[in-house]
């Protein structure tokens, strides 16, 4: 059996239904738990606000491997906030076994856990930053004129309506520009990314957000004399549900794409999809996070894919963002919000990102192992 059968085979339910957490404090205590009985050494990098229970808000970074090794694997959790769940849940799920710890070390590959890219949006049940920023839509040059979305502007006004939920009239316009544009355009104009509407869904900023920040010293800090660093960042909401899409996550370089597909597509039983030629079920997007390994780490060949889980059809995902970030306008300007709302509007945000169920546990655990696992392989190859 090869490793990466050993990683697909079923632990008991019980164990990895242990290792997710139902909040943020829990899955930081998780985390930091398995790190110390991984005999891991944690950074924490503290955020400047509090979560949704008071507690401290951190960047974990967990390495697995000496100083100035030359092949360094990434697996980072978080990145939108509420998908944290699930994200974290894999990593804790890794720094358990030992087969896998064993087979990272005994491949001289360095494993560096970024646990919590975003954690204000982790322990807030939201996909954004606390400055609202969307991390995967940060990473621009913000020296330079920063990319429009004219289609998500016509969008805006009727995506955030004055009430929630929204009237029959708002339904019908939204259902009317989807039916003149179709359901491919309304899901690229909304996520693709803007930085003209702060208030607005999917919004990349005007200025690099403190996830990025903290996330660039990072990756000069661990990817220092790296010769190839790997990276899996850990997504959901896209696709069927339990489904784990391998989004190539670099640039539009044949040779990498080429080299990601021989490491993770199984022989095509498990592709490398691409935003580049329409084969991912993710629009074309903008300031995307890998962006930043170029930057900081500009010797290293890069390899890189978002795992991307299923959960909900995507006009669920899209009507859960709209009313999160309806209540985040509401509370700023001052607007009363019944209380039993606001609870439905967060709890539904964690329940389209996040799956609570043994068998999708199981199923992004499962998926989530073998891609570490062959990511490793594919580093010792070279």
């Amino acid at each position: 059996m090869s490793a990466a059968d050993t990683a697909t085979s079923s632990a008991p339910s019980a164990a990895i239904d242990s290792c997710f957490a139902d909040t943020y404090a829990q899955a930081r205590t998780l985390f930091l738990a398995e790190a110390a009985a991984a005999g891991l050494t944690v950074q924490h990098h503290l955020h400047p606000l509090t979560g949704a229970q008071g507690e401290a808000l951190a960047m974990d970074v967990a390495r697995d491997g000496p100083a100035g090794a030359d092949k360094l694997l990434i697996v980072s959790s978080a990145c939108h906030g509420v998908e944290g769940h699930c994200g974290s849940g894999i990593q804790v799920a890794a720094l358990r076994d030992a087969a896998w710890l064993a087979h990272a070390r005994q491949s001289g590959v360095v494993v560096l856990y970024v646990h919590a890219l975003n954690p204000h949006g982790f322990s807030h049940s939201r996909r954004v930053t606390h400055e609202n920023v969307d991390l995967n839509r940060n990473f621009q040059r913000f020296d330079q004129p920063l990319p429009l979305n004219a289609p998500y502007a016509s969008l805006h006004d009727l995506l955030l309506p004055d009430q929630w939920p929204p009237d029959a009239t708002n339904q019908a316009a939204v259902a009317s520009w989807i039916a003149d544009n179709g359901m491919l355009r309304y899901q690229a104009a909304v996520s693709q990314g803007q930085h003209a509407h702060p208030d607005g869904l999917f919004f990349g900023g005007t200025q690099p957000t403190w996830s990025n920040q903290t996330l660039r010293g990072v990756l000069r800090e661990h990817g220092q004399g790296a010769k190839h660093v790997a990276w899996i960042d850990l997504h959901t909401g896209l696709g069927p549900s339990g489904v784990g899409e391998r989004i190539w996550a670099g640039m539009n370089d044949p040779e990498a794409i080429a080299r990601a597909r021989q490491w993770w597509s199984n022989d095509g039983a498990t592709p490398i999809t691409s935003i580049y030629d329409g084969s991912s079920t993710s629009a074309l997007l903008t300031g995307l996070m890998w962006s930043a390994i170029h930057d900081e780490c500009p010797d290293a060949a890069y390899t890189g894919m978002a795992l991307e889980y299923g959960t909900v059809p995507i006009t669920q995902v899209i009507d859960a963002l709209r009313a999160d970030h309806w209540l985040h306008r509401a509370r700023q300007r001052g607007q009363t919000v019944a209380a039993d709302l606001a609870a439905h509007i967060s709890q539904h945000m964690r329940d389209t990102f996040y799956v609570a169920t043994t068998e999708w546990r199981e199923q992004v655990v499962a998926q989530g192992k073998q891609g570490l696992f062959q990511a490793v392989d594919g580093l010792r190859r070279g």
